[in-house]
């Protein structure tokens, strides 16, 4: 405290203007001058204590702000008594809490980022071992015809699997990281749902799968077409792997004062009812899902939607069918 120059030069000039001031009094009055050093000494003696006490509030501000440094954000500062040391008090309890949330935020994205690498190696793991079983035996000079072209489209397709979910990894990462510019532009939902189910045609066709597309021409929302168009096919995709074979997929469309819906519904086995609040989450694997899926479709699908001020939402029931509902708000509600 007294190595402080300022606290020392006014505690100096206090005593200097005591000993003046009691000077000039003994001349008027000796009694006079004892009370004006008594009472000197008493507001030196108080500016003292006073300042000490500041020097341990902030002392104590000190400690807890190296705390907050290594992470200890459990201690209480806050303090309601009035005055500037009080309001920075509080100012800093509102920031310790500020970034209490953010260590938790970036803990949990630590560990999202974990369970994320461990789920890519684990999908990535499969098809790479199989595809190295298979180049060892396409070396093999003995091997018939017939099954180096049936190990060589096997591993056509095991690559084109990896493409596909490197892909939808990358574009997932792009929406996490808040990189992808959406547009606003206003979408004909009847010519969305036309280039949604082009490349879902053959696969329908070869399962006898009937189509019912049911919308006015004139419906519209707004949103990015392209990325829309993603989420979309990905939801029709998923229906119509698991609709058996004559099903039906129907897929509506209309709006209202509050949003645009779009409404995609199959007649197949359904969702289990403990997968349903799950089925939307990276990487999960239902008990009804296909043998090829890896569980990211649907999780892009609820990305893309979420960034465009909508929601998607699902019922289903065991082999009644299931509905998903894409509504886009026209508002932010």
């Amino acid at each position: 405290m007294f190595r402080n120059k300022e606290f020392t030069k006014s505690i100096l000039f206090m005593v200097m203007f005591a000993v003046l001031g009691t000077s000039i009094v003994y001349l008027i009055h000796p009694l006079a001058a004892l009370i004006v050093v008594l009472m000197s000494v008493l507001i030196i003696l108080c500016q003292v204590l006073y300042t000490k006490k500041r020097y341990q509030d902030i002392d104590e501000l000190s400690t807890y702000l190296r705390k907050i440094y290594n992470g200890d954000y459990t201690l209480d500062i806050r303090d309601n008594v009035e005055g500037e040391l009080s309001i920075l008090k509080n100012e800093i309890y509102k920031v310790t809490l500020i970034l209490s949330k953010q260590s938790e935020l970036l803990k949990k994205e630590k560990e999202q980022l974990a369970n994320a690498l461990s789920d890519i190696s684990h999908q990535l793991k499969t098809p790479l071992t199989s595809m190295t079983v298979m180049a060892d035996l396409l070396g093999r000079e003995d091997l018939k015809l017939s099954k180096r072209n049936e190990f060589t489209q096997n591993m056509d397709q095991q690559l084109k699997r990896m493409e596909w979910l490197l892909s939808s990894l990358l574009k997932l990462s792009k929406i996490d990281a808040g990189t992808v510019e959406f547009k606003k532009d206003p979408i004909l939902v009847g010519e969305l749902v036309k280039q949604a189910v082009k490349p879902l045609l053959i696969p329908m066709e070869l399962k006898e799968q009937q189509l019912v597309i049911e919308g006015a021409d004139t419906v519209v929302m707004i949103g990015d077409f392209h990325w829309t168009l993603e989420a979309l096919v990905n939801i029709i995709k998923n229906c119509v792997e698991h609709t058996g074979i004559g099903g039906t997929i129907r897929i509506s469309f209309d709006e209202n004062p509050l949003s645009t819906d779009i409404r995609i519904s199959d007649h197949g086995c359904g969702i289990e009812k403990e997968d349903l609040p799950y089925i939307f989450q990276r990487f999960y694997r239902g008990k009804n899902a296909g043998k090829d899926s890896v569980g990211i479709g649907l999780a892009m699908a609820m990305s893309i939607t979420k960034s465009q001020n909508g929601d998607l939402l699902v019922t289903s029931h065991k082999n009644q069918g299931t509905q998903f509902v894409m509504k886009f708000y026209k508002q932010v509600i």
